[in-house]
């Protein structure tokens, strides 16, 4: 079950508001979403909600032992087998696949049969929230939880334990017990929600129509058996076609992603959670640096304060520094997906941080538009690392982008196609910045003076929420495939 197909919107979502409205106690409250998160997590995969069940004990389990250990090695050691547990499971459902393949690799033959496991959805998202509160115990930063089903509940909200943000348990630790639900914010969360459903049902999808039309869809990717037929479709796109599915892409990933987000936030102000912003208008940036302070703000501040910072930070010299941000960032293109192109896209964005912080990061500062345009073409060629897992599809597309596949530069039907979605890509790229944002408070300021920008703000925030909802539903009808692209993650 996702958020964006009808089932959810129109029964999960409305049962579990329901419900959770109809009852008045905290602890009733926390039943509620309990039951409907751990329905929510059950719904496609029965078997591996009982790993969630089990992490969340584990994790429950050795916070405890944690506060009540009587000597600092003591608590380091039960720290460190929270740790090993925690990083235990994701590397065996994540990673054992890819270590067995890359080791019979190595010694050039089946040393041992490559297992083929299911990745169970939100392991990594859900899994960190439970290591950081683990942390956090040991730091001294938070007290244990006593009961079990708050640290479950806090793990498992079905709000955001799929796809985050990666939430910290002290950001909710007093709303777990002690919480309220305002009409304000509910109504700000129902806009926020709907308009995180919007951006992803009608931007988002309609993004991932064009990226498969021009490129290949991402099961051809995914699936080995097709790799020289893939290869030779993707030698045959021209380069016109080439550059814009990957600008198609670019978009398709914050708009999906960044959608997933608003909605979680949205769904938390409804039930008096307040889950901190997980994206902040990341094309907009002037730098590297900036761009991942901006882009998927929980899993870099996750590395910054559990790796970067405990690894010695930039307190060790410059040469510690630059080793550990070379493993912080090989871990964050590693937490992306068991393959090589996962690494080799984090460290092609570690050579540019590091780049901008030892050789040219001065100078990017006194350029104007400049710094933008360089943001903006290094992310769009990182994105090429991250869609495409086999090396030999991003040569292809790489070398196709000059024509030098033998490729045409472009066809008729390539520009007959980008003429037909050349609004919808200029919509897209305004829903990547602050604009509405800002309209939207220009007409709220103007709202607070009275008269008729009062009326018209006030039928606004009535009307939106509507027809938010009416164009997305439109959109979902027979649209029988829109996953977000991080469940995968």
């Amino acid at each position: 079950m996702v958020f964006s197909s009808l089932l959810f919107l129109l029964v999960f979502l409305h049962l579990n508001l329901l419900c959770y409205y109809f009852v008045d106690s905290i602890r009733a409250k926390n039943i509620v979403l309990l039951v409907f998160s751990l329905v929510f997590y059950a719904w496609g995969e029965p078997v591996y909600v009982l790993i969630l069940l089990g992490m969340s004990f584990f994790c429950w389990l050795f916070s405890r032992m944690i506060e009540n250990a009587g000597s600092p090695g003591q608590k380091k050691l039960i720290l460190f087998f929270a740790a090993a547990v925690c990083v235990g499971a994701i590397g065996y459902f994540k990673y054992a696949g890819f270590l067995v393949q890359n080791l019979n690799a190595l010694v050039g033959k089946e040393l041992i049969p490559v297992p083929h496991l299911a990745l169970p959805i939100g392991i990594s998202f859900y899994t960190f929230q439970l290591l950081t509160y683990v942390v956090d115990v040991y730091r001294g930063e938070v007290p244990a939880q006593k009961s079990y089903w708050r640290v479950l509940l806090y793990a498992g909200l079905f709000h955001q334990c799929v796809a985050g943000p990666i939430v910290r348990y002290g950001d909710i630790e007093n709303e777990l017990t002690n919480r309220q639900t305002d009409l304000t914010e509910v109504s700000r969360g129902i806009t926020r929600f709907l308009c995180g459903l919007a951006k992803k049902a009608v931007l988002a999808n309609g993004c991932g129509a064009a990226v498969d039309a021009l490129l290949v869809s991402d099961a051809a990717i995914a699936d080995a058996s097709q790799l020289t037929q893939t290869l030779g479709v993707l030698s045959g796109r021209s380069a016109l076609t080439l550059w814009a599915g990957m600008a198609f892409y670019m978009l398709q990933i914050y708009l999906d992603f960044s959608a997933y987000s608003d909605m979680a936030i949205g769904m938390g102000l409804m039930c008096g959670f307040h889950y901190k912003e997980n994206f902040n208008y990341p094309y907009i940036s002037s730098s590297v640096t900036e761009f991942w302070r901006r882009w998927h703000i929980s899993l870099g501040t996750f590395f910054r304060d559990y790796v970067y910072i405990p690894l010695g930070g930039n307190r060790k010299g410059t040469l510690r520094q630059v080793l550990n941000l070379f493993i912080v960032w090989a871990l964050t293109g590693l937490w992306h997906g068991a393959s090589w192109n996962f690494v080799l896209w984090g460290l092609y964005f570690f050579v540019f941080l590091v780049l901008e912080k030892f050789v040219y990061g001065e100078w990017l500062k006194k350029t104007k538009v400049i710094k933008h345009l360089y943001l903006l073409v290094i992310v769009y060629f990182g994105w090429i690392l991250f869609k495409f897992t086999e090396p030999s599809m991003i040569g292809t597309v790489l070398r196709g982008m000059i024509g030098a596949n033998h490729n045409s530069l472009s066809t008729f039907e390539s520009r007959q196609f980008l003429g037909k979605y050349f609004l919808f890509f200029f919509i897209c790229i305004l829903a990547c910045t602050p604009l509405v944002k800002n309209l939207s408070a220009m007409l709220r300021r103007a709202g607070a003076k009275g008269g008729a920008m009062a009326t018209l703000n006030s039928v606004a925030n009535v009307a939106l929420p509507v027809c938010l909802l009416i164009v997305s539903v439109l959109f979902l009808i027979g649209d029988s495939y829109n996953p977000f692209l991080y469940f995968r993650f």
